[in-house]
C-alpha cells in the first residue's frame, strides 16, 4: 500500500531532519583541536615561561593553581579557566601553551600542531603596544604582547609546519579545529582606565580594538579556518578592582540588584555592541565561515544577579588578597603576604580582576549548555559522553 500524503510529508521532514542534523555533526560535531588566541583569561602556561627569569610574575606562585592542578601553571586563577572547560566539554585535552611546544614552535611536527595550541598570552592587548608608549600609557607590563604577534606566531608555526606537510592537511586541521578568538582587548581599557584616563579616552579605542579583533578574523579565514568563537567583553563594572577604584558614596552609580557599577557596564556592552555588528558584517561576507559570538557579559551577569542560586555567598569580596586584605593592580597575589579564603568556590572573584575557577566553570557551562552564544553553540555541538559528566 502506498504512503498516505501525511506520511510521506512525515518521511520527508525526518529524512530532512536527519540530513540537517548529519550535516550540523559534520560540521561542528567532533572539532578535533583548538586554537586559542587571548589574554590571561585564557593563559593556560605561555607567561609561565617567565618564571625562571630574576624578576617572575605573580601567577609563577601559589595560591595560583590551588584548587585542581596544586600548582601555579601561569593560569590566572585557583584552577582552571574557561578555556580548559570548553575542551573538556568537547573531548579534547587541556589546550597547550605555544611558548611550551616544540620551543615555541619551532621544530613542531604536523602531529603536535594538529593537536592544537595556545596562544594567549597574560597582560596581551589587541593593539600593538607601540600604541599604549606613543599615547604615555605606561603601566603595560612588559612580558604584555599585541594580537598581532599572537598571529605572527601561528602563521610561523603554520609556514613551518606546511613547508615540510601536504597543504591540504594543514587545511584540514584549521577547517576541523575551533579557533577561539579572545577574549581580546580588554586589557587595552584596563591600561587606560587604570592609568586615569577618563571614560571618554577609553571609549575612542573601541573602534581600534574591534577593528583588529576584525583583521584577525579576516587573516584565520584566509588561512582556511571554518570555525571561529569570539568572546565579547566581562562586565567591568563589577570586577572588584574597579569597584575598589571607582568607589563612590552616590548610590545611583550602582546596580541595586548586584552592587555593579552602572556607567562602567555600559561600557562593556558598548564594546561588545559593536563587536557584534562587525561580527554580522564578516559572517554576510564569508557565510561559508561559522562565526560564533560568545556572550561572556551576560554568563557572568547571569551569576551575579542571582550568586546563591549558583552557591557563590561572596559577590564582590576577592578570595586572594594581601595582608590588608586589598587587592590593586598588579595584583597582590602570589606574594609573600597572600591570605587566601579557605574556599574559593564560594568566591567569584578570585584576585580582583580575574575570576575563580568555581564562576569560570559556570561561565563555560553557560556558553555550551544555555543561550549565551550566537548561533547557540549547545545546538550546533551535539556530542560527548553526557558533556562529560556535565565538566566534573
Amino acid at each position: 500500500m502506498a504512503p498516505s500524503i501525511p506520511s510521506l510529508h512525515l518521511a520527508f521532514a525526518f529524512a530532512f531532519a536527519f540530513a540537517f542534523a548529519f550535516s550540523l555533526h559534520s560540521v561542528f560535531g567532533r572539532y578535533t583541536s583548538i586554537f586559542n588566541f587571548g589574554d590571561s583569561l585564557s593563559d593556560t602556561g605561555n607567561l609561565y615561561y617567565t618564571c625562571s627569569s630574576p624578576n617572575p610574575v605573580n601567577v609563577c606562585f601559589l595560591p595560583y593553581g590551588e584548587t585542581f592542578f596544586h600548582r601555579p601553571t601561569g593560569r590566572f586563577s585557583d584552577g582552571r579557566v574557561v578555556l580548559d572547560f570548553i575542551a573538556t566539554w568537547l573531548g579534547l585535552p587541556l589546550v597547550r601553551p605555544y611558548r611550551r611546544v616544540g620551543l615555541g614552535g619551532e621544530g613542531i611536527s604536523a602531529e603536535e600542531f594538529g593537536k592544537g595550541l595556545n596562544f594567549a598570552v597574560g597582560g596581551a592587548t589587541a593593539l600593538d603596544l607601540s600604541f599604549f608608549e606613543e599615547r604615555g600609557v605606561h603601566n603595560v607590563p612588559s612580558h604584555a604582547v599585541s594580537l598581532g604577534i599572537q598571529l605572527h606566531w601561528i602563521n610561523k608555526t603554520y609556514s613551518s609546519v606546511c613547508a615540510s606537510s601536504a597543504s591540504s592537511g594543514c587545511r584540514d586541521i584549521f577547517k576541523n579545529s575551533l579557533f577561539i578568538l579572545g577574549e581580546i582587548g580588554g586589557n587595552d581599557y584596563n591600561y587606560f582606565l587604570l592609568d586615569n584616563r577618563t571614560i571618554t579616552e577609553v571609549t575612542s579605542l573601541v573602534p581600534l580594538v574591534v577593528k583588529e579583533i576584525s583583521s584577525a578574523i579576516t587573516e584565520l579565514i584566509e588561512l582556511g579556518v571554518g570555525t571561529i568563537m569570539v568572546p565579547g567583553n566581562l562586565p567591568l563594572g563589577c570586577l572588584p578592582i574597579y569597584l575598589q577604584v571607582y568607589a563612590t558614596s552616590n548610590p545611583s552609580q550602582y546596580d541595586p540588584q548586584n552592587g555593579c557599577l552602572k556607567w562602567l557596564n555600559q561600557f562593556s556592552k558598548y564594546h561588545n555592541e559593536q563587536l557584534q555588528q562587525e561580527l554580522e558584517r564578516i559572517r554576510a561576507l564569508h557565510p561559508h565561515v561559522h562565526l560564533i559570538y560568545a556572550d561572556y557579559f551576560n554568563a557572568v551577569m547571569r551569576i551575579l544577579n542571582a550568586p546563591k542560586k549558583f552557591g557563590f555567598t561572596n559577590l564582590h569580596q576577592v578570595c586572594c588578597v594581601d595582608e590588608n586584605r586589598s587587592y590593586y593592580f598588579p595584583m597582590p597575589c602570589g606574594l609573600p603576604s597572600t591570605i587566601v579564603c579557605d574556599d574559593p568556590s564560594k568566591y567569584v572573584s578570585w584576585d580582583g580582576l580575574h575570576l575563580t575557577e568555581a564562576a569560570y566553570k559556570l561561565i563555560a557551562t553557560s556558553l555550551m549548555q544555555a543561550s549565551f552564544t550566537a548561533p547557540q553553540f549547545s545546538i550546533l555541538q551535539q556530542n560527548s559522553s553526557t558533556k562529560l559528566l556535565q565538566l566534573q
